[in-house]
């Protein structure tokens, strides 16, 4: 039996642009700094140190964990903020959040305007260097046991399975 998965980002991976192994990639930030910029600097193994296109892949594609793919080009969170993306329950879609230097939970652009507004000291901030853009959850690696069921309007969601429902 599959072991359940973690509702949030655990690990951060890029596919090389040459060889299309995913490489691992050690931290939050640094994918970030790979990421706001991946349309004009794509991603290639050689960029990750002591790492080829001849080295085995460090991470393989596959529905042992959910699969997320965020967008390229999307702004790196600000120093003293942190992104989060959470999972949600159906496996739908991830909700992005910030968190403040000040603890504060952030969920809306709207919420960002207020904080700026309301905190002069980050004034050189404005609401376009945060993203509330969610990735895409892989369809092909969510848990099996999840089920398919039309929605009222004629939609597909997931449902989760009886024992998840508790």
């Amino acid at each position: 039996m599959r072991k359940p998965q973690p509702r949030t980002i655990d690990i951060f991976a890029l596919q090389c642009g040459s060889c299309k192994k995913w490489r691992v990639i050690p931290t939050q930030e640094e994918f970030e700094d790979i990421r706001s910029t991946f349309i004009e600097n794509p991603f290639f193994c050689n960029k990750k140190p002591g790492v080829s296109c001849d080295d085995p892949t460090d991470i393989e594609y596959d529905s042992t964990r959910t699969w997320v793919m965020d967008k390229p080009n999307l702004p790196k969170t600000p120093e003293g903020f942190q992104r989060k993306l959470n999972l949600r329950k159906d496996f739908s879609k991830l909700d992005a959040t910030y968190i403040t230097p000040t603890g504060k939970k952030v969920r809306s652009s709207t919420e960002i305007s207020q904080f700026l507004k309301e905190n002069p000291e980050y004034k050189d901030l404005s609401v376009s260097d945060f993203s509330f853009t969610s990735p895409k959850v892989m369809q092909d690696t969510i848990p099996d046991d999840l089920k398919m069921k039309g929605s009222a309007s004629g939609g597909k969601r997931i449902k989760l399975s009886k024992e998840d429902d508790v």
